[in-house]
């Protein structure tokens, strides 16, 4: 049995469009295509996939929690800008688009190195659901997470979150510095499609001051970690 048989014996929503995991969406397609030409197995295109993610779509954890178009992998695509889980949803719908099994996963996670200003407005520093990628990649499950590109990680003094197709590439723990960076609290589990279902009344629930921001008071994060370094 080939990857692509196994995959598809696991769950075929996996590799199917999704409302939100938009995989069959033209821009989605053409983006996957561009991005991963050239590449000689479903590992190095999953990795080429990872990088323009990762780097293109610029992190930005002030999108309204409570308006589904974040959560779309299309609209993420099309703003050139989403938080963890609209960047997680764009590149498993980009991975469903050259033919790899793509889900969406979940976990509380504590982030020590947000700005002033997003841990005023979070209230606290952890932040629920945060979105990860996982592939079906030779033969078996693996986790990448593509959220925070590489020149805000400068910003932060983080070395960026490099993945290589094979191991999992989740958040560091600490930063260049040995301060302590991420640190997983609760895994919530793995989904076909963005539950925004679930996601939006928890998100909304959990972070009421940041959902009821008005358009013009969200700020710039980039800029906020720039003018904190």
């Amino acid at each position: 049995m080939t990857a692509e048989d196994a995959a598809t014996a696991i769950d075929a929503a996996f590799l199917r469009p999704g409302e939100f995991i938009d995989s069959d969406h033209p821009a989605v397609a053409a983006f996957a295509a561009r991005v991963a030409a050239g590449a000689p197995d479903p590992a190095a295109a999953a990795v080429k996939l990872y990088y323009a993610v990762r780097d293109e779509i610029r992190y930005d954890p002030y999108v309204a929690y409570d308006d589904p178009e974040n959560f779309r992998a299309s609209s993420v695509l099309a703003r050139g800008r989403g938080f963890c889980v609209g960047k997680a949803a764009l590149f498993t719908a980009a991975a469903r688009a050259r033919g790899i099994a793509a889900r969406i996963a979940f976990a509380d996670v504590r982030n020590h190195l947000a700005t002033p200003r997003l841990l005023s407005l979070i209230g606290s520093g952890i932040f629920i659901y945060h979105g990860i990628t996982e592939l079906f990649l030779e033969g078996r499950w693996v986790k990448a997470t593509p959220t925070f590109n590489l020149s805000l990680c400068e910003k932060f003094g983080l070395k960026a979150l490099d993945f290589d197709g094979r191991a999992d590439a989740l958040l560091h723990p600490f930063d260049r510095g040995g301060k302590r960076h991420m640190e997983y609290l609760r895994q919530r589990g793995s989904y076909a499609d963005v539950p925004v279902e679930i996601l939006i009344p928890e998100l909304s629930q959990a972070y009421p001051r940041l959902t009821r921001l008005a358009e013009s008071e969200r700020g710039d994060f980039a800029r906020e970690a720039e003018e904190k370094g």
